[in-house]
């Protein structure tokens, strides 16, 4: 009998994704440049959108029981599943990349004798022997870090709400962010978690309950994080997450939620390039190259990566939000698709659709829906047109 992860297992795993300094240095850039009564809404609508695309991407894993890469075929046939897989890897390296960087330079900050090298070498360490253990093996250990981690964030929480300003004090200038960049900053947390989820859902023991508690765990995490960045952003401009900690004292506490939780949502990246791997070459291991990952990633952190983070998360929205919204019409609303090799061809053509959109109008000053949200509306459309005709050809053709 095949293991199934319960109920509680998937609300750890995700609740862990969201907790990392990722998430907090975001709310941290829309705290900084926006007004406090204004960002509230676009951020909570940006995360419960998000977070629905999380649930009903993941359920179609949990209901075929493949993973993410592996779900893409019946859409967009074998080369086109091996292409978004290649892709799917490349950003996972980048994204392992990134968190580790931002890790490193947090600790950095907070006076550690260790150079900034040596720390992104040693959570990558960490990361390839979670990865390399497995999910199953460190169950227990999981849970007890996250336990972990959530006291001291609310210890953390308490901090910041007792020592800093209110958010009233943030500045509303005119180069405030406008309602729909908060919102396409919000969005695009969870839409980089779209080709992930399911290589964890798919092993799950009650599909609909446990995805839509991986999702709601990740969706309100997510929040929590941003609000104590948002919490940062008010002590004054070009506060960090390790100023912060000093600021409030934090000491040792600080130093461990910035480590582990760096840990955690490195680990789900890492484990999933190798499940996207092993779809581009079967024969692979999935385990050996999330080790890989790990150790690639941890040379790019030291190389400088992160400099360009809020541009690489746009970058994984124009990929893989369009390719969700065609992911979820074909399983849901083509219930009789055969593997025709033109519906593939369409359905390429309504994900690169999207895609361009998405680069049309990204540069556009709050642009209404925002640029993510207006992909996966576009290559939704498309892709529902394909089916819409061809269903009434048939029809047609039986009259």
């Amino acid at each position: 009998m095949e293991n199934r992860t319960g109920l509680f297992s998937n609300a750890v795993i995700w609740f862990g994704v969201a907790i990392s300094v990722s998430e907090i240095e975001a709310g941290i850039g829309i705290g900084t440049i926006s007004s406090g009564g204004s960002l509230w809404i676009p951020l909570i609508l940006g995360h419960l959108l998000g977070g629905l695309l999380l649930f009903l991407v993941g359920l179609i894993g949990a209901r075929i029981r493949l993973n993410a890469m592996e779900m893409t075929e019946s859409t967009f046939g074998k080369y086109g599943s091996k292409f978004f897989a290649a892709l799917n890897v490349l950003q996972l390296v980048a994204w392992v990349a990134v968190l580790n960087a931002q890790g490193a330079s947090a600790l950095t900050s907070l006076n550690l004798p260790i150079s900034f090298p040596l720390i992104c070498l040693i959570l990558a360490a960490f990361i390839a022997l979670w990865v390399y253990l497995g999910l199953q093996r460190i169950a227990k250990i999981t849970t007890v870090v996250m336990a972990i981690l959530v006291m001291l964030l609310v210890v953390m929480s308490f901090k910041f709400l007792g020592v800093l300003p209110g958010v009233e004090g943030m500045l509303g200038n005119s180069q405030a962010l406008g309602f729909w960049n908060i919102f396409e900053i919000s969005i695009a947390m969870p839409i980089s978690w779209l080709p992930v989820i399911s290589d964890y859902t798919k092993d799950v023991e009650k599909p609909v309950n446990a995805t839509l508690v991986s999702a709601a765990a990740y969706t309100i995490a997510s929040l929590w994080m941003y609000f104590i960045g948002v919490e940062i952003a008010s002590i004054g401009a070009n506060y960090s997450i390790a100023q912060a900690i000093l600021f409030a004292n934090l000491g040792i506490s600080g130093i461990i939620i910035v480590a582990l939780s760096t840990v955690t949502t490195n680990f789900l990246a890492a484990n999933s390039a190798g499940e996207s791997a092993k779809v581009i070459y079967n024969k692979l291991n999935p385990k050996v190259a999330g080790v890989v990952v790990s150790g690639v990633s941890a040379v790019l952190a030291i190389s400088g990566i992160m400099n360009h983070y809020i541009d690489f998360l746009y970058l994984i929205s124009s990929v893989f939000a369009p390719m969700a919204a065609v992911l979820l019409v074909s399983f849901y609303l083509d219930r009789d698709n055969d593997g025709d090799v033109r519906t593939w061809y369409w359905n390429m053509f309504a994900w690169l659709a999207g895609f361009v959109i998405y680069h049309a109008v990204v540069s556009m000053d709050s642009v209404i829906l925002g640029p993510s949200l207006i992909a996966v509306i576009t290559s939704a459309l498309l892709a529902y047109l394909w089916i819409f005709f061809r269903k009434k050809s048939i029809f047609s053709s039986k009259v």
